[in-house]
C-alpha cells in the first residue's frame, strides 16, 4: 500500500458517532439534573432556615405583646437534666416571666409522668423565691394528662392547682429500680470479675446477688426522699389536704378525686385560669424551645430524604 492510498474507512463510524453524541448528552443531562436539584435543595433549607427564625421571633416572646397577659410555661414530659425540662430552663422561663411588667399572674401548664426528684427540688425552690420576690403575681398549675412524681412536686408550689377531671394525679412516691442477672449468669457458666477496694464500692452491682446490707441502706435512701416529698407537698397544699394516709402510697388518681383529696382545687383549663382566675385573657408562652440549630437538624433530614425521593434521582 502506497502513502497516497487511502486507508479503509470504519463502516460503523455513524454508529459509534451517534452512540458517542447520545451518551455525552445523557450525561450532561444528569450532571444538569444533579445540580439543579443541589441549588434546590440549598434554596429549600435557605427558606426552612427563615421559616423558623420568624417562628422563634413572632412565637410568644414576652416582649410588648400586650398591656396586660397571663404568662404561660409548659412543662411537658420527663424532668431530667438533659431534657429540655430541667431546672435551669423552667426556672429561667419562671424568672422571665415574674419579671415582665405586663405578667398578671403565670400558669405552669404540667403534662409530666415526674423525673429527678433534684431537679424538681430546684424548680419548687425557685418557685417559692420568686413567689415571695413578686406576692402581687399569683402562680397557678393546671394538669394535662398527667401529672404524677416530680411533676406534682413543682405543682404543690402552686397558689391553686386546676385539672381536667379525666387528668391523671398523684404518685407521691419514690423508686429506685434496676436489674439482677446472677441467675443467668450461674445457667450460662459466666465468672464474674470484679475486684473493689472499699466494702460497699460494688453498691447494687447487678452481677452480684443483693446484699441485705445494701437493700437496707437503699430503702432508708428512698424513705428519707420520700419524706422530703411529703413535707414539699404539706407545706404547698396545707391544710386542704385530707387526712388520708393512701395519698402518700404512690397511688395515682383521677382529677375530680384529687379534688376530693386535696391534691388539688378546681376543674378548668389553661384558657379558663388565664380568663376567669386572672383576669388576663391574652396568654403568653415564656417556656424554654429548642434551639434554632437543633430544631432544624431535626427535621431536615426528613424533609431532604422525601425531596430526594420525590425527584426521581438516579446516580450511575
Amino acid at each position: 500500500m502506497t502513502d497516497e492510498e487511502e486507508k479503509p474507512v470504519n463502516p460503523k463510524w455513524e454508529r459509534q458517532l451517534i452512540e458517542g453524541l447520545a451518551f455525552a448528552a445523557l450525561r450532561e443531562q444528569r450532571r444538569v439534573r444533579i445540580w439543579g436539584i443541589f441549588f434546590k435543595s440549598l434554596t429549600f433549607i435557605y427558606l426552612f432556615i427563615l421559616l423558623l427564625a420568624f417562628t422563634d421571633l413572632f412565637e410568644g416572646t414576652g416582649v410588648g405583646i400586650s398591656d396586660k397577659h397571663t404568662a404561660l410555661i409548659d412543662v411537658n414530659g420527663m424532668i431530667m437534666p438533659d431534657s429540655i425540662n430541667n431546672a435551669d430552663n423552667i426556672n429561667a422561663s419562671l424568672r422571665s416571666a415574674f419579671k415582665d411588667n405586663s405578667t398578671q399572674g403565670v400558669i405552669l401548664r404540667i403534662n409530666s409522668p415526674g423525673g429527678s426528684p433534684v431537679q424538681a427540688g430546684y424548680i419548687n425552690d425557685e418557685i417559692h423565691r420568686l413567689r415571695a420576690q413578686y406576692p402581687d403575681i399569683p402562680l397557678y398549675a393546671v394538669i394535662g394528662d398527667i401529672c404524677a412524681s416530680g411533676g406534682y412536686y413543682i405543682a404543690a408550689a402552686a397558689d391553686k392547682i386546676f385539672v381536667d377531671k379525666a387528668s391523671l394525679v398523684g404518685s407521691i412516691g419514690v423508686l429506685m429500680d434496676g436489674f439482677g442477672f446472677t441467675g443467668t449468669m450461674e445457667k450460662l457458666g459466666i465468672e464474674r470479675r470484679l475486684f473493689t477496694a472499699g466494702e460497699h464500692k460494688s453498691f447494687l452491682d447487678p452481677f452480684a446477688p443483693l446484699d441485705p446490707k445494701q437493700r437496707e441502706h437503699v430503702t432508708g435512701l428512698l424513705n428519707e426522699i420520700h419524706e422530703q416529698f411529703i413535707r414539699i407537698v404539706q407545706q404547698g397544699r396545707g391544710e386542704r389536704l385530707k387526712d388520708a394516709p393512701e395519698i402518700y402510697s404512690g397511688m395515682i388518681w383521677t382529677g375530680k378525686k384529687s379534688i376530693e383529696l386535696g391534691l388539688a382545687d378546681a376543674m378548668g383549663s389553661t384558657e379558663y385560669v388565664a380568663r376567669e382566675i386572672i383576669k388576663a385573657e391574652s396568654i403568653v408562652n415564656f417556656s424554654a424551645r429548642e434551639s434554632l440549630l437543633d430544631r432544624f437538624t431535626k427535621r431536615v433530614g426528613q424533609v431532604s430524604s422525601s425531596f430526594l425521593l420525590n425527584n426521581d434521582l438516579h446516580l450511575r
